[in-house]
């Protein structure tokens, strides 16, 4: 299980990309090639295999970074079949090189190709850019990678705003009849690969990287979901691992209740946290007591839902659905939260969506000419239906939505029922491991900021529990979506001191 399946929440998406503008290394610019290290082979390898571990990897310059592409198995049942390309980028060590630096920045959807750059140059201790080679990569079906293509500009538009009567069998019946039409079109525009985007296979994908750039072990910072590709890895190979961060943890062995229940409940206390924040300040829309700046956020979604509010695009209103995702974006970085103050003062004061329908298009990559500019929507949910599916039983539904909705009031209305979205998914569900313990492998660093809205505090302390004795918990103290390179200083020195000098912080360790 990756990700609640509701239809517009993307809640473990793009740790460091939601809130970033970034470059993106593309494919054109310069040819010059760098030389290769020799492939690292694990003793190991499937049968068949043997040339995807031994393949030579060119290097080409693309603006100031290097790219290449990686060539990996569509299925990993059949590896010496039908192969597709996994497009990396590098930002080489300038110091005493320690070996290469594997980064993820969450999704499952999002680009590390894009987020390369600002990680290098903003995230990361100086020590670590300086000593590792930096490594970007889509994974499979994602980005710059042979990729996943559903449905047009227009189509997105229709699903991320729509509002669905799940009261009703007929509004479940027409959400799950709109998601089997992404799905056909999914098939349609991205053929066999649509079977083969889990991430066993994008974790099995990752070894194949580590082995061409020439390491010996995996050293990898995953963000928000990319733990879960990270935890999947460590279980799979855990000879291979080496040093790896894993930070706003998701449990893969957690249920998809368990998780949808655990995101609605830490976006309701993000969201109540900027609440009383607010309502110290002297612009906030929202009166009283934080719990009745709640009630009005809550009565301005109802509203939202019931009639549309109205923007600067007179053929985009603001629709719940819309209305929940623009205020979502904000609550990943507490440095964003000015930008929710101004959403919501023109939504409840005004009536005007507009700042919240900005914010929303940010959430999923839309430009202001109404292009998407990325595939993480879509990738999102065609990966979610490919690891995982929740119930599709309408009884069950409903009694998982009122778990939701009572534990999260304000917004847990947006996380039930997310079985109508793999409800007739057009391929078989892949599924995940059965067993997430990394036996024997390398000490791992998971780190849990403790009001952290997409992935919960819990969540953390589950995921170190499922590793084993070989993963310790780091705890940031604190608000938004995961700590390395994002909270203070405490939690950037203890990370560094890992990855440079394979300093494991003391059990307990808070920051």
């Amino acid at each position: 299980m990756t990700s609640v399946r509701h239809q517009t929440v993307r809640t473990l998406a793009l740790a460091t990309v939601a809130v970033l503008g970034l470059g993106a290394c593309g494919a054109g610019g310069d040819t010059d090639t760098a030389p290769t290290a020799p492939a690292v082979v694990p003793t190991s390898v499937p049968d068949g295999a043997d040339a995807i571990y031994g393949q030579d990897v060119d290097w080409s310059t693309c603006g100031d970074l290097e790219c290449a592409t990686v060539t990996v198995p569509l299925d990993w049942s059949d590896p010496g079949g039908d192969t597709i390309d996994i497009a990396v980028n590098r930002h080489a060590a300038t110091g005493d090189k320690l070996g290469s630096l594997l980064i993820n920045p969450g999704g499952p959807g999002g680009s590390g190709i894009d987020a390369l750059s600002s990680i290098a140059l903003g995230r990361f201790g100086d020590e670590v850019v300086d000593r590792y080679d930096l490594i970007g990569f889509d994974p499979r079906g994602v980005g710059q990678s042979t990729a996943v293509s559903c449905v047009s500009d227009s189509e997105m538009d229709t699903l991320v705003s729509a509002d669905y009567d799940f009261s009703t069998d007929d509004g479940v019946a027409q959400a799950e009849a709109a998601y089997a039409k992404l799905g056909e079109g999914c098939l349609d525009g991205t053929g066999p690969l649509l079977e083969h985007v889990d991430t066993v296979s994008a974790a099995k994908d990752m070894d194949v990287i580590r082995a061409v750039v020439g390491d010996d072990t995996l050293t990898y910072v995953g963000y928000s979901y990319g733990t879960q590709l990270g935890a999947t890895y460590a279980a799979l190979f855990p000879q291979q691992v080496g040093r790896l961060v894993l930070d706003g943890a998701v449990d893969p062995t957690l249920s998809s209740q368990a998780l949808s229940l655990g995101q609605a409940v830490g976006f309701e206390n993000a969201l109540r946290a900027y609440v009383t924040d607010c309502q110290t300040g002297t612009n906030c829309p929202l009166t009283g007591t934080p719990d009745e700046g709640l009630a009005q956020i809550r009565t301005m979604l109802d509203q939202a839902i019931a009639s549309p509010l109205p923007t600067q695009d007179a053929q985009r209103p603001l629709t719940g659905s819309l209305a929940f995702s623009g205020i979502a974006l904000p609550l990943y970085d507490e440095t964003s939260w000015p930008y929710l103050t101004m959403g919501l003062r023109d939504a409840i004061s005004n009536g005007d969506g507009s700042v919240l329908l900005q914010l929303a298009d940010l959430y999923y990559d839309r430009d202001a000419d109404g292009t998407y500019t990325t595939n993480s929507t879509v990738a999102f949910w065609a990966i979610g239906c490919a690891d995982d599916r929740a119930t599709t039983d309408i009884a069950q539904m409903r009694t998982d939505a009122a778990e939701i909705e009572a534990a999260a009031p304000t917004v847990g209305r947006f996380f039930g029922y997310g079985g109508v979205l793999c409800a007739d998914w057009p391929v078989p569900e892949a599924g995940g491991l059965d067993s997430y313990t990394a036996t024997d492998a390398a000490p791992i660093v998971v780190i849990g900021t403790t009001n952290d809205p997409a992935t919960p505090y819990a969540w953390a302390e589950s995921l170190t529990q499922t590793l084993g004795d070989s993963a310790t918990l780091l705890t940031y103290e604190g608000e938004g979506h995961t700590a390395y390179g994002r909270s203070n200083a405490c939690i950037l020195d203890t990370v560094d001191a890992y990855l440079i000098d394979g300093t494991v912080p003391a059990e307990g360790t808070r920051c």
